[in-house]
């Protein structure tokens, strides 16, 4: 089962689609959550959710913009789509009964 900071790095990503880097996933999760975690977090979670094999990246292009760095972009991988949808389902299965608010719509 996932970690909650690993959920919540997983749905951020999946919700950039494939252009996600750092800051709008951590843009995307102080949005959608209200969480202000550090960009250090955000990086440390991909690199180990990346290690796991369940989100992938890769470089973009160099920007004049960043000072001649690249991007590094990450994506869920089939994997990690798989581990989440698996996490969320034994979350659901502990709250079954409660109200809690994680009841399928």
């Amino acid at each position: 089962m996932l970690g909650e900071l690993e959920q919540v790095v997983m749905l951020a990503t999946l919700r950039m689609g494939d252009d996600g880097y750092g800051v709008t996933i951590q843009d995307a999760i102080h949005r959608a959550a209200g969480r202000d975690l550090t960009i250090g977090t955000i990086h440390k979670t991909l690199v180990r959710l990346e290690a796991k094999g369940l989100i992938a990246s890769r470089m973009g292009d160099a920007t004049p913009v960043r000072g001649g760095r690249a991007k590094r972009h990450y994506k869920v991988t089939p994997a990690g789509l798989k581990a989440l949808r698996a996490s969320i389902a034994a979350l659901r299965r502990l709250a079954h009964g409660l109200a809690v608010g994680l009841e399928k719509s």
